[in-house]
């Protein structure tokens, strides 16, 4: 029942973000919203940014379950994005508030699990020397993480996203190529 009631606050959070931003949402509104008082709410949460943060990791652990064969930068920022696009509102409401360090946070935890999980991918089979592929998780790790934060910094442009993938096209192979000089 905890856990249920829990998942009921927090998508009472996400429902009221995707209406108005983080400053404009109280305590108040959300107990009224699920029917509980306030107390119940603070046996989950202490305090409304322990619940933007809950809220962050779920989203994060969510992707994160579900991209585990990325094989290309491109889908690694996809995967970071996906999140994004989905709740789009809700997420430039979080992303716009004194609580944006939360949500980078997880966007930053999100973009390392994917390009681990690219390295990890593109390196089965070689042998690859650790602290190169430490290397090239962290680069891709910050240009994920920087991609995205310029994309919703413009207010999750489509041009910025078909740049995006332009580059992508134009830098194919090249992944593939710094893992196998790592090996020479």
């Amino acid at each position: 029942m905890a856990s249920l009631t829990r998942k009921v606050i927090m998508e009472s959070l996400m429902k009221q973000l995707d209406e108005r931003p983080l400053s404009k949402i109280s305590i108040k509104d959300i107990v009224e919203d699920c029917g509980i008082n306030r107390n119940t709410f603070y046996y989950h949460f202490t305090d409304l940014p322990d619940l933007v943060e809950a809220v962050m990791k779920e989203e994060a652990d969510r992707i994160m379950r579900g991209y585990r064969g990325i094989s290309s930068l491109e889908e690694c920022i996809d995967a970071a994005m996906q999140v994004c696009v989905e709740h789009k509102r809700a997420l430039l409401h979080i992303y716009n508030s004194p609580n944006r360090d939360i949500y980078e946070r997880y966007l930053l935890e999100v973009c390392e699990y994917v390009s681990i999980a690219l390295v990890n991918n593109l390196t089965e089979g070689m042998t690859v020397p650790e602290e190169d592929k430490r290397a090239v998780i962290q680069g891709y790790k910050c240009e994920c993480f920087g991609y995205i934060v310029n994309w919703l910094n413009h207010g999750m442009s489509q041009e910025l996203r078909r740049q995006f993938l332009r580059l992508c096209e134009l830098r194919r192979g090249m992944t593939e190529e710094m893992l196998r000089r790592s090996m020479a």
